[in-house]
């Protein structure tokens, strides 16, 4: 368990040893483990001004710990926050992690994550991923997510089960150490049946532009979070790296694409599905250019109107190495609209991928 700091809120300097649990942990979920009621501000102000140090030297709130190193904390001059509101768990959460399990072990837990449901929370949303696995928490130890996945995109989800295996699995993803393949039915076929896709992204200019409804007579609502292509050297464009090989085709409707992600951008794989002209079947952000609106009105190449508008993106397969040895290799199942789609198709879910033999750099 953390260790409290030396000293009350507010009564002078004090100082902290980081634990081994703590290692790999941010300096501003260290702050906010110890000191819940400190506002990520006011520690940016503090730590500009130097008065938060790290062994002796100036840091960022983005700086990562090391164990047995000490934090100097400065007076704080805040009350002492109120009382936590003892957890109770909630047994429908618990059993639906449990259904959702690929696998599971002390340090690990893989999810099956299901089509609709989000990773975190954010507006309007109430039922999450994040909030759901406080129901696994055993005395100091809450489940984390270790990397995130869209609301409408289905399957595997990694999370840590301690702060140790969560430093550990998050390096392996900064460092690109993580094989990562989605599968994704896409509209039309690429000439080419293999290829890379390399591009900058950045989010759309006003991010106001509107989303799809998911149903007829649903509405619209504002879209926040749609990326857009863009030149090297724009503010805030980042690189981003994916390779796909077509699997199988029923062309000129649709083809069925394995992606491995070199990079992990907001949207990349719609984004770039899109940007080659084959946006993701189901998208209900991207895809909706002119050209598409041709193709879906041409009755040679629109999909079948009995097929679900969901988004057909799968995180299929996830490899990486266990914080203690050994690899992780866990497989999702196709969720149930990519599978009616896949038999109507006459796809096999058994088929080679040839995505295996794309390059990992």
């Amino acid at each position: 368990m953390s260790e409290p700091a030396a000293k009350p809120l507010g009564l002078g300097v004090s100082s902290a040893t980081v634990t081994e649990d703590e290692a790999g942990i941010r300096l501003d979920r260290w702050f906010k483990r110890r000191v819940p009621a400190l506002s990520l501000a006011h520690l940016a102000k503090i730590c500009r001004k130097g008065e938060v140090r790290v062994d002796g030297k100036r840091v960022e709130t983005s700086t990562r710990l090391e164990e047995g190193q000490t934090v100097r904390i400065p007076p704080l001059n805040l009350e002492a926050p109120a009382a936590p509101v003892a957890f109770r768990s909630d047994p429908e959460d618990a059993r639906a992690l449990r259904d959702m399990t690929l696998y599971e072990d002390a340090d690990v837990l893989v999810l099956n994550k299901p089509f609709g449901l989000a990773v975190q929370g954010g507006s309007g949303t109430k039922r999450h991923i994040d909030g759901m696995l406080a129901a696994l928490t055993k005395g100091d130890n809450r489940p984390v997510l270790v990397h995130r996945l869209d609301r409408d995109t289905s399957g595997v989800l990694l999370v840590a089960k301690n702060r140790r295996s969560a430093a550990a699995l998050g390096e392996a993803f900064r460092s690109r150490q993580a094989k990562k393949i989605y599968w994704a039915l896409v509209e039309g076929a690429p000439k080419l049946s293999q290829g890379r896709i390399s591009l900058y992204l950045a989010k759309g200019e006003g991010m106001g532009d509107v989303r799809a409804p998911r149903k007829p007579g649903a509405g619209t609502t504002r879209d926040i979070e749609k990326m857009r292509v863009a030149r090297h050297g724009e503010a805030d464009a980042q690189h981003s790296l994916t390779y796909y090989a077509t699997v199988e085709r029923a062309a000129p409707r649709c083809a069925w694409l394995s992606m491995k992600p070199l990079t992990g951008r907001t949207h990349q794989l719609r984004a770039h599905a899109e940007a080659m002209g084959h946006p993701i079947f189901g998208d209900p952000k991207y895809g909706h250019r002119p050209e598409d609106e041709v193709r879906r009105r041409d009755p040679l190449r629109a999909m079948p109107e009995e097929l679900e508008r969901k988004l057909h993106l799968l995180a299929r397969r996830l490899v990486l190495q266990h914080p203690k040895g050994g690899l992780i290799d866990v497989t999702a199942p196709l969720p149930a609209h990519m599978r009616k789609t896949w038999e109507a198709f006459g796809f096999d879910e058994k088929a080679y991928d040839p995505i295996e033999d794309a390059p990992e750099a």
